[in-house]
């Protein structure tokens, strides 16, 4: 859990338990995506309402099981210096 900073997450696929809606990027500041198809999917959806958001590509398969702890680790890594936030050590 990081201060100041709330996330939420939602999928691409229509099929996703939690998908991707319009009032879910109206809300966000910035929008993190896994993989490039990803950001493809969100732009051509969305398009209209990204207009001054932030869609960084982290570059990892999606292929992780919800909560993985291997997903978690490398979101540990990945997403902090998007943020300006400094990687926690454990």
């Amino acid at each position: 859990m990081l201060d100041d900073v709330e996330a939420l997450s939602a999928g691409t696929s229509p099929d996703a338990e939690y998908p991707v809606s319009a009032d879910l990027v109206e809300w966000a500041d910035i929008i993190i995506a896994m993989e490039h198809i990803h950001r493809k999917k969100i732009n051509q959806r969305f398009g209209s309402l990204l207009r001054g958001k932030r869609i960084i590509v982290l570059g990892i398969p999606d292929n992780y099981d919800y909560m993985d702890t291997k997903l978690i680790a490398i979101l540990k890594q990945k997403v902090p210096p998007h943020l300006k936030i400094p990687i926690a050590r454990t």
